[in-house]
C-alpha cells in the first residue's frame, strides 16, 4: 500500500508540465528557488508552491543556503515509478513475443495450405 502512495504522487507530479520542469532542470544540478521560478515566467509565491508538492511526494529536498533556499533531487521515488514503468514493459515485451510467434506459426500454416 504504501508503494501505491509512492507512485500516486509520483505521477501526480510528473502529470503537471511545470514540475516536470522543474525535474528536469534539478536533474542539471541544485538551483535555487528564483532560478527556477525565472524560466517558467513564474512568481516566487507560485514557483513555491509546485516545490511544495515535489517536496511533499520526495522527489526534491530543499534547504536554506543563506538568503536563498536551495532545491535539489531526490531520486528514490522516480526509481519506485522506473521499477513499476519496467515490470509492464518487460510484461508487455513477452505478450508482444507471444503474439509475433502466433502470427509467425500462422503465416507458416496459410503457406503450407497455398502450396
Amino acid at each position: 500500500m504504501v508503494q501505491q502512495a509512492v507512485l500516486d504522487r509520483v505521477f501526480s507530479c510528473l502529470a503537471d508540465p511545470v514540475r516536470r520542469a522543474v525535474l528536469v532542470r534539478l536533474g542539471e544540478g541544485p538551483a535555487t528557488v528564483g532560478q527556477l521560478a525565472a524560466p517558467a515566467e513564474m512568481s516566487l509565491t507560485g514557483m513555491k508552491k509546485h516545490l511544495r508538492v515535489l517536496e511533499e511526494a520526495g522527489l526534491i529536498v530543499t534547504e536554506k543556503v543563506g538568503r536563498a533556499r536551495q532545491c535539489r533531487l531526490a531520486p528514490a521515488p522516480l526509481d519506485e515509478a522506473m521499477s513499476w514503468i519496467s515490470f509492464y514493459q518487460r510484461l508487455w515485451a513477452r505478450r508482444l513475443d507471444g503474439l509475433d510467434v502466433y502470427f509467425t506459426l500462422r503465416k507458416g500454416e496459410e503457406s503450407d495450405h497455398d502450396a
